[in-house]
C-alpha cells in the first residue's frame, strides 16, 4: 500500500495561477523533505515550460506517451523519459500531442483509468504526486480526477467565480460517484490576491456564501506580484527566484497547511486502523 498522496490542481479557468501553485507547492514540498512528482497534464505545456524546458515539441517522451502505453499495453519502463529538475522534484513533462490523446481515450475501454493505472507502477517512489490540470473538462482532466486523491481548487480573486466553479464541484461529484468514490476537494486556493483592492474581499465572501459549507479555503491567499509571473520563464521556483518575497512567503505557508492536511489524514487512518 503506497503512502503516496496524489493531488489534483484543477479550475477549468485559464490563468488563476494553477501552474505557478503545482510548481512552488511542488518544490515546496521538495524543500521539507518530500519526494515529489510533478504531472504536466495539459497540451500546452505551460508546466513543462515553467521548469525549465522550453522546447517541448522536441521532447521524445511525454505524458502522452505513458498513456498510449498503457492503452496498448506497451509500458516497459515507467520511469523513462520522468525529468529531473534542480530543485529536487521530478516531472512528466507534456505538449501538444497531449491534445490527441483528449480523442484515442474516448474510444478506450480503461478511458477513465488510464493516468491511474500509469502513476500506480511510479507511485510508491513519491511521497507526493501533483497534477497540472488543463483549463477544460476533458476526458484528460477526468483521467486526472480519477486518479486523484483529493483536488486543490487555484481561484482567481478578482473574478467572481461562481458559475465555473459550480461546474467543476459537479464534474468532481460525478467522477466520485462514477469511478473514484475516495475524490475530495482539499480546499480553495485564492491566488493573485491585490489586497489594495476590495474586490478581493468581496471575492472571498461570495465563494464563503456559495462554497464555504462544502469547501474549506486556505487560510494562505497568494499576493499578485510582477516576480511571480516572470519566474515562469526563468525555469524557477519563486523560492529560487525571488526567495525573500511575499509571494515565496505565501508558498511556504500554503505548503505547510497542505502538509498539516497531510498528516491530518494519516492519524484519522491509523485511528481507523486500531
Amino acid at each position: 500500500m503506497s503512502n503516496c498522496k496524489t493531488i489534483a490542481i484543477c479550475n477549468q479557468k485559464g490563468g488563476v495561477g494553477k501552474t505557478t501553485t503545482t510548481v512552488n507547492l511542488g518544490v515546496g514540498l521538495a524543500m521539507q523533505g518530500k519526494k515529489v512528482l510533478l504531472i504536466d497534464a495539459d497540451p500546452q505545456g505551460d508546466l513543462t515550460t515553467c521548469l525549465g524546458w522550453q522546447d517541448t515539441d522536441n521532447l521524445g517522451i511525454t505524458l502522452a506517451t505513458k498513456l498510449t502505453d498503457v492503452l496498448n499495453e506497451t509500458m516497459n519502463d515507467p520511469t523513462v523519459g520522468i525529468l529531473h529538475h534542480d530543485e529536487g522534484v521530478d516531472l512528466v513533462p507534456a505538449n501538444l500531442e497531449l491534445s490527441a490523446m483528449e480523442f484515442n481515450l474516448v474510444n478506450a475501454m480503461s478511458r477513465e483509468t488510464a493516468l491511474r493505472n500509469y502513476l500506480s507502477e511510479v507511485k510508491d517512489k513519491y511521497d507526493y504526486i501533483l497534477i497540472d490540470c488543463m483549463p477544460s473538462l476533458g476526458m484528460v482532466t477526468i483521467n486526472a480526477l480519477s486518479a486523484s486523491d483529493s483536488v486543490i481548487i487555484p481561484v482567481q480573486a478578482q473574478y467572481l467565480p461562481a458559475k465555473g466553479m459550480t461546474q467543476l464541484v459537479q464534474t468532481i461529484s460525478r467522477v466520485k460517484k462514477r469511478i473514484n468514490p475516495n475524490l475530495k476537494i482539499d480546499g480553495m486556493l485564492l491566488t493573485l490576491v491585490d489586497s489594495r483592492t476590495n474586490l478581493a474581499k468581496s471575492t472571498v465572501e461570495a465563494l464563503r456564501e456559495n462554497f464555504g459549507s462544502q469547501i474549506k479555503m486556505y487560510r494562505t491567499y497568494i499576493p499578485i506580484a510582477v516576480k511571480a509571473a516572470e519566474t515562469s520563464s526563468k525555469g524557477k521556483s519563486i523560492f529560487a527566484y525571488e526567495p525573500g518575497s511575499t509571494v515565496s512567503k505565501a508558498y511556504t505557508e500554503f505548503t505547510k497547511e497542505v502538509l498539516a492536511d497531510g498528516r491530518k489524514k494519516e492519524r484519522l487512518h491509523s485511528h481507523e486502523a486500531r
